[in-house]
């Protein structure tokens, strides 16, 4: 009971806290669009250069999933005060003033006043006052009842759902908006290496026409730097197109207008895997959220139960089954009996001529009643019992929902190390070819301009430089995939979990 307590009291703590952050950061703003735009222009500055940690910030503090997620925990708040309704005591008062234009007539036997009147005769007889007056206040206390009782447990049960339901949401948006920026980096060094290709070939076609002119070369080698180039333009023009929708792939998760114009910032082809620290300060705030959660190479015994413990999916459908629980004790309260108290006191007042305010104490009375309702329901079909048994088969569902998550989180754990160390391990081949290609093109272009080499080996060092540039971006990428797919696969994502406990053999 103790640990579940403070498993809830842990969960409830971080969705206030994530929804400080939130609130802080979003602001008051008069109109939704007027709010995103604001947001992420603070966040970017003059400059429209956002940052990883600023995107991230803003996704929390725009995306439409938070938002309902938010929605739905000040939902589950008002849930908790409207279960305690059910034991709070009821109170009303009420008051009732008549005025009888005519006062009502009633025929009764004329031998009540008159014992030799004929039998049969009738005689009119008013009853009632000019002016009447009812008021009384009534009291009703639930003294037991099952059910009631059971749902304020279970409303604060709700609510630790939607607690978990938020902070497993905001793991998947900041997910959602690392791959997203990472997407857009990677999309911008495919552009900028096409970019080059092309920049490299026009130079070089500039130059060959000038060896063309000196003798140095024939006019194949020219015709062959022409079909290099046109067949790369066409890739420049898809290269931008990513971009492009790369941009708009990040907007989306972010929550901001697709018109919103702004860079992001960050060099994969100088980004270290092994590094602790960022090499260019470009670099720096990419290093900062990888390293927000540590990742160690060798294999750790405990990953598992890091899964169990911290990931949101799982924890979501943990505080379900125990909310599937309460339902159940609530259903079989419903065979109890259940004890009510009422009081009531009453004020009654009659009067003649013109009204005056509940008459005067000769003409006004007041009583009082305390009861007490005791009710055992005997029999009711079987609507109780169905309902028993389809809550226990829901739990049952949920129990086996939570294996399968069980295993999807033990499969995307293993898949996210497995991607993590193949790019820390291929880092130094990468790194070193990346090297070698720079060397072997400059080598290969002092050596045409000293006439001891051929187009071909400009053309085909050209080549390797751009594969091993582009290997070497697309293994930063992996990495950093891999990265934020590991930290919400163990459940430690970077600006949700804050009390993150260390990675221990």
């Amino acid at each position: 009971m103790l640990h579940s307590f403070t498993t809830a009291f842990r969960s409830l703590s971080r969705a206030v806290v994530l929804l400080t952050m939130i609130v802080c950061f979003v602001g008051t703003t008069a109109k939704a669009q007027e709010a995103d735009t604001t947001s992420i222009s603070n966040a970017m500055g003059s400059q429209k250069v956002l940052k990883l940690t600023e995107a991230i910030q803003v996704s929390l503090a725009n995306n439409s999933q938070i938002k309902r997620s938010l929605f739905d925990l000040k939902i589950a708040d008002e849930q908790v005060t409207k279960a305690w309704s059910s034991v709070l005591p009821d109170v009303s008062a009420s008051a009732t003033y008549t005025r009888n234009l005519e006062i009502p007539v009633n025929f009764v036997p004329a031998q009540f006043f008159d014992p030799n009147a004929p039998a049969g005769e009738l005689v009119p007889l008013q009853f009632g006052t000019d002016n009447n007056w009812q008021g009384g206040l009534s009291v009703e206390q639930t003294l037991f009842r099952g059910e009631a009782f059971v749902g304020i447990s279970s409303s604060k049960v709700f609510k630790a759902v939607q607690a978990e339901n938020l902070r497993a949401t905001s793991q998947q948006i900041v997910t959602q908006a690392r791959l997203a920026y990472y997407q857009v980096l990677v999309a911008e060094e495919q552009l900028r290496l096409q970019e080059s290709t092309v920049e490299r070939l026009e130079k070089n076609l500039t130059e060959n026409k000038a060896r063309l002119k000196a003798g140095l070369v024939d006019e194949y080698a020219v015709l062959q730097v022409r079909v290099q180039l046109q067949n790369q333009r066409p890739q420049l023009t898809q290269a931008r197109y990513a971009v492009d929708q790369a941009y708009r792939d990040l907007k989306e998760v972010l929550g901001v207008p697709l018109d919103l114009e702004f860079s992001v910032q960050g060099d994969l082809n100088s980004f270290d895997v092994t590094s602790d620290q960022a090499i260019k300060k470009i670099n720096k705030n990419l290093k900062q959220v990888d390293s927000m959660t540590p990742y160690q190479f060798e294999r750790r015994t405990n990953i598992t139960d890091l899964a169990t413990n911290l990931r949101g999916d799982i924890r979501v459908l943990e505080k379900q089954e125990a909310l599937k629980q309460r339902e159940i004790k609530a259903i079989k309260s419903r065979f109890l009996p259940s004890l009510t108290a009422n009081y009531n006191l009453n004020w009654s007042a009659a009067q003649t001529g013109n009204p005056v305010f509940f008459g005067s104490e000769d003409t006004r009375a007041r009583s009082q009643t305390l009861g007490f309702t005791f009710s055992l329901p005997l029999f009711q079909g079987f609507e109780r019992s169905s309902d028993l048994d389809i809550a226990q088969i829901e739990k049952k569902d949920l129990e086996e929902q939570k294996r399968a998550v069980m295993r999807s989180a033990k499969n995307e754990i293993q898949s996210a190390r497995e991607s993590l160390n193949q790019a820390i391990e291929t880092a130094p081949a990468r790194e070193q070819a990346l090297e070698l290609a720079r060397e072997g093109y400059e080598r290969a272009k002092a050596r045409l301009k000293n006439g001891l080499g051929s187009q071909l080996d400009v053309t085909n060092a050209e080549l390797q430089l751009r594969e091993a540039e582009a290997n070497y971006a697309r293994m930063v990428y992996n990495y950093l995939s891999a990265k934020a797919r590991y930290d919400q696969a163990i459940g430690m994502v970077p600006f949700v979990d804050n009390d993150r406990p260390t990675l221990n053999d």
